[in-house]
């Protein structure tokens, strides 16, 4: 399938320059959505994950449905202030700024294999403290998944020791 006829472009959102890519019609289409979920649940499954862990909002909305379709359990990453029991946390720049991403202390076990997901790679700043935060707490990274992948931004780069799926590129 091509991911690319349900992706939306937005010009200079959030701010001047910026050229954002919208996933939300990819989502809104019940057969591309699927699709989409079905190849990233296959490359899991290939994986052997244990778990899939998502960043908030938008890996949530890729990682769920994986984790459902494969009866993996998933793991929520959220900012500062949003889990209410005990965490381990990471500070971290983003696009856009500077942020602090927290996940429960008992929500990965020593050895366990994660697959990370979330909807886009761009410099990698969220998903290299995602990583950092699973690590951690003893988790190891088995592979990194996206639907899109900005490749001007160079995210893979900093994630070179990780194996890294994407649905496209652009």
């Amino acid at each position: 399938m091509n991911y690319k006829e349900y992706i939306s472009i937005v010009e200079n959102f959030p701010k001047e320059g910026i050229v954002f890519k919208d996933i939300t019609p990819l989502m809104q289409n019940g057969e591309a959505y699927k699709a989409a979920i079905e190849d990233i649940a296959v490359y899991t499954r290939q994986k052997n994950a244990d778990v899939i862990v998502g960043p908030e909002a938008r890996g949530f909305v890729v990682g769920c449905p994986v984790a459902y379709a494969l009866d993996l359990g998933f793991v929520p990453v959220r900012k500062q202030g949003k889990l209410p029991r005990e965490v381990v946390k990471v500070d971290y720049g983003k696009e856009y700024g500077k942020d602090v991403l927290t996940l429960h202390k008992d929500a990965i076990k020593p050895g366990q294999k994660v697959v990370i997901t979330d909807d886009l790679l761009a410099t990698g700043g969220t998903i290299e403290a995602t990583i950092d935060l699973v690590e951690q707490l003893g988790g190891v990274v088995v592979g990194l998944v996206f639907m899109i992948e900005l490749t001007n931004l160079k995210g893979r780069e900093k994630l070179k020791n990780y194996d890294i799926f994407t649905l496209m590129q652009y």
